[in-house]
């Protein structure tokens, strides 16, 4: 009997590891789409341990992404969890992102504006950090308002055609994988990354199921990203993954150099939010709030409404007492208010030429109103008040900055960071342009 051979098959397998990605990146080599995908998918289930993802997130900040990188991580990103559908709304869906600045209340007034013209708006936003402020904290100032509102309740308020807008916060179960490295990142000194910050604030956002989305891209001093050539890498790579997940996107580049309006703290800027919608407020939140809602009108495909008639007229107003009602809170109670206040007065009489953002921000977070950790509590009547802004006249020993806070002994180190936030000069100015920059596929 004669024998026979046969053939063994030969089963190509690919096997990953945590150490050959962090290698392959670390000497500035391409991540394939089977790297990224597996890195991504074994860190959410907890195969990658947190030290062999933060070294992979230095190495990115070190090496960066291509533009097919960075899309295939936010891909991965937006897989490792629940994506959302609003496709069958009876309205449009559009949303707006800001990269976060100081007095930054903009969402407030702009969510129940661009509802009134017909679109509807899934605002999934997050709290605040550190200097910058953020919408949830704000809006738990109002009594009863609540930020976690189910996805079916969502649907039902935004089909509404007397609401339209929700504002909540993202579920556990939105882009996970995004939650846990950005935890990591903020440990480790690796949140400086394009790629890493745009993947981050995308796949978020293409997770709520917006059809449309506009960004407001800070740039400044009060701002993450202090130059203009960075915001507008940023922008342009934010624009790119929204247009290649089909998710019509477009970005203004912003102004942060001064606080926006005239407050910066959570209950202080829902006051301020609640003077913008019933047709006054400051003159720059009025105008990037419709500046704005044009955007979003537009991308929604709605260009036979001005949102300035709708801000006019109560509509925006209604929406927004409408909204607050839907999710618990009270649009007719008292908004908290700190036991405590100190008057920072105008050293000379001149132009306010400089109110530094960041400053103001600095000084705000130390008074109450912001958090140096997630999960801090945050106190909703601390902040700043500003009675004059750049460009404006003022006299010797009038009043130019109240801060409030129900703790007077943070007084001293909220006023030694504004020791240098201001600068009077003996001479005219005018202030700069709101936007500097539009960002289109």
């Amino acid at each position: 009997m004669r024998a026979t051979r046969r053939r063994a098959r030969v089963v190509r397998v690919t096997v990953h590891s945590a150490v050959s990605v962090i290698t392959t990146k670390r000497d500035g080599g391409e991540l394939s789409d089977a790297q990224i995908d597996w890195v991504v998918d074994a860190f959410t289930r907890g195969e990658v341990a947190d030290e062999q993802m933060s070294a992979l997130a230095m190495a990115i900040v070190w090496r960066g992404m291509t533009r097919r990188e960075t899309a295939r991580w936010t891909a991965a990103m937006l897989a490792s969890g629940q994506r959302l559908d609003f496709r069958d709304l009876p309205r449009p869906t559009v949303d707006k992102h800001s990269t976060g600045g100081v007095g930054d209340k903009i969402t407030l007034p702009l969510s129940p504006l661009v509802a009134a013209c017909g679109a509807a708006v899934p605002q999934l936003s997050g709290r605040g950090l550190g200097h910058t402020g953020g919408t949830l904290d704000k809006l738990e100032a109002i009594p009863g308002w609540q930020a976690d509102i189910p996805v079916p309740r969502m649907r039902e308020l935004l089909a509404d055609p007397g609401i339209g807008a929700v504002v909540c916060a993202a579920g556990a179960d939105l882009a996970p994988a995004d939650k846990r490295l950005y935890a990591l990142r903020d440990v480790t000194g690796t949140v400086e990354s394009i790629p890493l910050i745009a993947s981050s604030i995308m796949s978020k956002k293409i997770a709520e199921g917006t059809g449309a989305l506009v960004l407001d891209v800070k740039v400044g001093r009060g701002a993450f990203l202090k130059q203009l050539d960075q915001a507008r890498e940023l922008a342009t790579a934010m624009v790119e993954l929204g247009t290649d997940a089909g998710v019509r996107t477009v970005a203004l580049l912003t102004a942060m150099d001064t606080p926006l309006g005239c407050t910066a703290g959570n209950a202080l800027e829902v006051a301020e939010s609640l003077d913008v919608l019933a047709g006054g407020g400051p003159a720059d939140v009025v105008e990037l709030t419709l500046t704005l809602a044009r955007e979003m009108l537009t991308q929604a495909g709605i260009d036979d409404i001005d949102p300035a008639d709708a801000l006019a007229d109560g509509r925006a107003m209604d929406h927004w007492r409408a909204m607050v009602s839907a999710q618990g809170g009270d649009p007719d109670a008292e908004l908290p208010s700190a036991r405590h206040t100190e008057t920072l007065r105008a050293t000379a009489s001149g132009t306010l030429t400089r109110l530094d953002a960041y400053d103001v921000g600095i000084a705000a977070w130390r008074l109450g109103a912001g958090r140096a950790r997630q999960g801090d509590p945050v106190q909703p009547g601390a902040g700043i008040e500003m009675h004059a802004k750049p460009g404006d006249s003022v006299r010797a020993g009038q009043p130019l900055l109240t801060l409030h806070t129900d703790t007077p002994e943070t007084f001293p180190a909220a006023l030694a960071a504004l020791s240098d936030a201001f600068t009077i000069a003996d001479t005219e100015f005018t202030p700069p342009p709101l936007v500097l920059g539009r960002i289109q596929p």
